[in-house]
C-alpha cells in the first residue's frame, strides 16, 4: 500500500477516535491573570475548552489537550489563555510553538528570557509554579491560571478582602502567600503597608467600585480585589434604585408633609346642578357629594336640606326621615337642622320618596378628625339650591 494512502487511513482512524473524546469535552472558566515587568497585562475570567492552538507562525495547528501526558483530553492553561487573547477585551501577542507555547510578546510588554536578569515568562497554576508546559497543563472550574514575568523563585501575593462595603465604612484586606496561605507582612495595599497577620483597613468613602492589588519587593504582584461601597439600594454595583417620590405638597396647614392640620376636607355636590328645575315626579331622590381626603380622615357628614314652598317653610329631620315644619324660625337655610350621615369617604344618602313641589336648598358639611369643619359656603360646591315645580 502507498505510504501516503497509508497515511490517510491512520489519520482518519486518529479523528475517528478523538472526535467522541472532544464532543465529551465541558467547557471551564478560570481566573486568568497575566503580569508584566511593571504592570498587570490581563485580569478577567476566562470560559475555554479543547480546541487545537495555531499562534501564527507558519507551524500550527497544534494539540493543546494535555494528551498524551493524561489519557483523557481537556482544556489546558494554552486554551485559556490563546481564548483571552482573541476573545473580547483581548490582547495581541507574538509566540512560536516549539514543543510548547512559546511567547516573546503580550499585550506590548516583551517576555523573552533576559539572561543578564534570569527573567521569563514564568507559569503558574493554583499558586504553583507550573512544571509542564501551557499545553500540557490540564485545568478545571475555579482554577487560577498565572503568566508573570519573573525569575520563578518570587513569592506569589494573593489579595482578598469583601466584596461589598456601607460607603464610609471599613473594608479589611488580607494579603496571603498564594502558595501557602501564609500571611505577608509589609505588602502595599493602596499605599497602606499589611500588619503581622496580612491585613490592612482602610476606609471606602466614594460610592462604587474601589480597585485594590498588593505589591512588594521581590514578589509578584497580586490579583485585582474590587470592593464596591453602596447602601445596597443606590443603583451601584448592581443595587436597585429606590423608587422616585413625587414631592410632597402642602399649604403648610392642611397635615400634609408634616405641617399641622387646620384645613377642613371640601365637599362637592353631584348629580345635581346649581339652578337646576325638575318636573313634579322627576325630582331627584340620591342625595350626593365627592369628599376630599384629608390626612386626619372623616369623622362626620352632616346634610341639611330646607325647603320653601309658597312661603311654607320646612327641613329634612334625618331622624324621622320627613320635612318638619320650623315654626320658632324664620325661612332660609340657615335656620334649618343639620342630621348626620355616614363617615365615608364620600356622600350618598337617598331619600324615602321623591321631593315635591318646592325650592330648596342642599348644604353639606364634613368634619374630620382633626374636628375642622367646612362651615363656610360656597354655592356650587357645598351648596346648591332647586326648584320641583
Amino acid at each position: 500500500m502507498p505510504h501516503r494512502l497509508l497515511a490517510v487511513l491512520i489519520g482518519g482512524l486518529l479523528l475517528a477516535f478523538a472526535a467522541p473524546a472532544l464532543a465529551a469535552a465541558t467547557p471551564v472558566t478560570v481566573n486568568l491573570r497575566i503580569e508584566g515587568k511593571t504592570r498587570t497585562l490581563y485580569e478577567a475570567p476566562v470560559t475555554t475548552d479543547i480546541a487545537p492552538v495555531d499562534v501564527g507562525d507558519g507551524t500550527g495547528p497544534h494539540p493543546c489537550d494535555g494528551t498524551p501526558a493524561a489519557a483523557t483530553p481537556a482544556p489546558t492553561r494554552g486554551n485559556a489563555i490563546i481564548t483571552a487573547a482573541r476573545g473580547p477585551g483581548g490582547f495581541g501577542f507574538t509566540a512560536t510553538y516549539s514543543f510548547d507555547l512559546q511567547f516573546s510578546e503580550i499585550a506590548g510588554d516583551a517576555v523573552t528570557f533576559d539572561p543578564v536578569t534570569n527573567e521569563f515568562l514564568a507559569e503558574y497554576h493554583n499558586g504553583s509554579f507550573a512544571l509542564v508546559g501551557s499545553c500540557q497543563d490540564q485545568i478545571a472550574n475555579g482554577d487560577d491560571v498565572l503568566y508573570a514575568y519573573g525569575t520563578g523563585a518570587e513569592q506569589l501575593l494573593k489579595l482578598s478582602g469583601p466584596a461589598r462595603v456601607a460607603p464610609g465604612a471599613s473594608a479589611t484586606l488580607t494579603v496571603t502567600d498564594a502558595g501557602t496561605g501564609a500571611p505577608v507582612p509589609g505588602a502595599d495595599v493602596g499605599g497602606l503597608k499589611t500588619g503581622a497577620d496580612g491585613t490592612v483597613s482602610t476606609v471606602i468613602g466614594a460610592r462604587g467600585i474601589t480597585a485594590f492589588k498588593a505589591t512588594k519587593a521581590g514578589a509578584i504582584r497580586s490579583n485585582r480585589v474590587d470592593v464596591c461601597a453602596t447602601d445596597g439600594a443606590d443603583g451601584v454595583c448592581g443595587s436597585a434604585l429606590p423608587p422616585v417620590l413625587p414631592p410632597c405638597l402642602t399649604s403648610g396647614h392642611d397635615g400634609r408633609c408634616g405641617s399641622p392640620d387646620e384645613t377642613a376636607p371640601g365637599a362637592t355636590i353631584i348629580g345635581i346642578k346649581d339652578g337646576q328645575r325638575f318636573a313634579r315626579g322627576k325630582a331627584p331622590r340620591r342625595l350626593r357629594a365627592s369628599i376630599d381626603s384629608d390626612p386626619a380622615g372623616i369623622f362626620a357628614i352632616k346634610v341639611r336640606l330646607t325647603r320653601n314652598d309658597r312661603g311654607r317653610c320646612s327641613y329634612f329631620s334625618g331622624k324621622s326621615e320627613r320635612f318638619r315644619i320650623n315654626r320658632s324660625a324664620k325661612c332660609g337655610a340657615d335656620n334649618g337642622f343639620w342630621f348626620g350621615v355616614n363617615a365615608a369617604p364620600s356622600l350618598d344618602y337617598l331619600l324615602p320618596r321623591t321631593l315635591p313641589r318646592g325650592n330648596y336648598v342642599l348644604d353639606v358639611n364634613v368634619i374630620d378628625k382633626a374636628f375642622n369643619r367646612d362651615d363656610a359656603r360656597r354655592r356650587g360646591a357645598n351648596r346648591i339650591t332647586f326648584h320641583v315645580a
